[in-house]
Formats: structure tokens, sequence, C-alpha cells
């Protein structure tokens, strides 16, 4: 099992993962995000299964952040998932599909900064 260095708050929290105390809630979302495809056999299923599971994973948690800059948000904590198999029948292809709900967070330490022409930046606080 290997060992995670602790380099501050990251963006992407999964269920009982936490994120920052100080953290906001913004809103609710939901985001999509499918593993690589995979032959639909019997043979080695286990394996395959794994492997959709932990590409879907990091595809989710890659499309989380994407939409976290986005939203204009610092965190997101996924709260619930829903995962499904698909086949393609002519191409003897399986894949996962996910579907994630998370609550987009901003961290309150963050100030946004504001440019107005010629003048000097206006930082705004959001409370």
């Amino acid at each position: 099992m290997s060992t995670m260095v602790d380099s501050g708050p990251r963006t992407v929290y999964w269920h009982r993962e936490l994120p920052p105390f100080e953290a906001e809630p913004m809103a609710e979302h939901t985001v999509e995000a499918t593993s690589g495809r995979v032959p639909d056999t019997v043979a080695h299923r286990h394996e395959l299964w794994d492997r959709c599971r932990m590409e879907l994973t990091a595809c989710a948690d890659a499309r989380l952040e994407q939409e976290v800059a986005r939203l204009g948000g610092h965190h997101a904590h996924v709260l619930d998932e829903a995962i499904e198999t698909r086949h393609d029948g002519s191409s003897g292809e399986a894949w996962l599909h996910g579907r994630f709900t998370y609550m987009l967070y901003r961290s309150s330490h963050h100030r946004d900064v504001t440019r107005i022409a010629g003048s000097e930046p206006i930082r705004l606080d959001r409370r």
C-alpha cells in the first residue's frame, strides 16, 4: 500500500473524505464519465472489471477537477455514484459508465481579485 504525502488541500474528496472545514458549499452538481472499452468476455472478468473501475475513477476525478475550475469552486465532495456496465454487441466490447453527484465548495480563505481598467486591484471577500 502506498503512502500519501499531505501537500495541502486537494480538489476532489470521495464519499467519506471531507473537504476542508472552512470550505463553503455552493451547489450540488452531477458529472458523467466512462472507462475505456475491454473485451466483453467471461475470461478474466474480475481483472477487466478492476481495470475499468480504475479507469472510470481516474476519468471521473479529472472531470470533477475540470468542473470545479469551470464553476469557480475550489473543492468537490462526491456524495453519490451510479455505475452501469455498457455493452456493444457488434464489437464485443464492454465498459463502465458512471454518474457522480457532488457538492461544489469554495474555500473562504480564497479571495477574488477584480481589476477595473486603469485602477488598482479590488479584493472581494466572498463570504
